[in-house]
């Protein structure tokens, strides 16, 4: 596979320690099904240090697209990035949840999948009206989540500054589904 580790925010890193950081993303082919290949975080998150690394590195996207008031994440993966880097960052955490795992009041957004659809939730009343909303999740694929989820904030009254993912499988469509918004990747790999 191909790497592209040209953003400024993880190769700022340097690139040998770019390239380690991207060593611990585990490739696992053919999972859950063929031509699948699961991007496999955990090693990374067992990494402190490339845990932290990757936090600084969205933390400085958060600052040179003018600062957030809030970061949310997408469930599941995108708690795991996205409650560090909010305590890196002394704003807030949201989590998006997928559907039925708040208690109500909650605001929905439903979306399509490749096999289906999902739907998407954030407890009502949790987001101030014009917040400014950094979104973050592991891996951009096709966009349908992260589009959904920034329908969401938007819904709910804040406002979407960026989209931050830690690796996009390029070709699949999730940077032109997101069209018109700022998206930012730390890694980019053929899908």
């Amino acid at each position: 596979m191909t790497d592209d580790i040209s953003l400024v925010a993880l190769s700022g890193l340097g690139p040998e320690r770019a390239a380690e950081v991207r060593a611990l993303i585990r490739d696992v082919p053919d999972y859950p099904h063929p031509p699948v290949v699961f991007r496999d975080i955990t090693p990374l998150l067992a990494d402190g240090a490339a845990l932290a690394d990757v936090v600084e590195a969205f933390a400085r996207l958060a600052v040179a697209d003018g600062g957030v008031d809030v970061v949310a994440g997408m469930e599941a993966r995108g708690f795991l990035l996205g409650a560090p880097l909010a305590t890196r960052l002394g704003v807030g955490f949201l989590p998006l949840r997928k559907a039925g795992k708040l208690p109500p009041p909650v605001e929905r957004v439903e979306y399509d999948l490749e096999y289906g659809t999902a739907a998407i939730e954030l407890r009502t009343g949790t987001l101030r009206p014009g917040a400014r909303v950094l979104l973050v999740d592991d891996v951009l694929a096709t966009g349908g989540t992260a589009a959904a989820a920034a329908h969401l904030v938007e819904r709910c009254g804040g406002r979407v500054v960026a989209l931050a993912f830690l690796l996009e499988l390029a070709g699949l469509g999730g940077r032109e589904r997101l069209a018109g918004r700022t998206v930012e990747t730390l890694l980019r790999a053929e899908s």
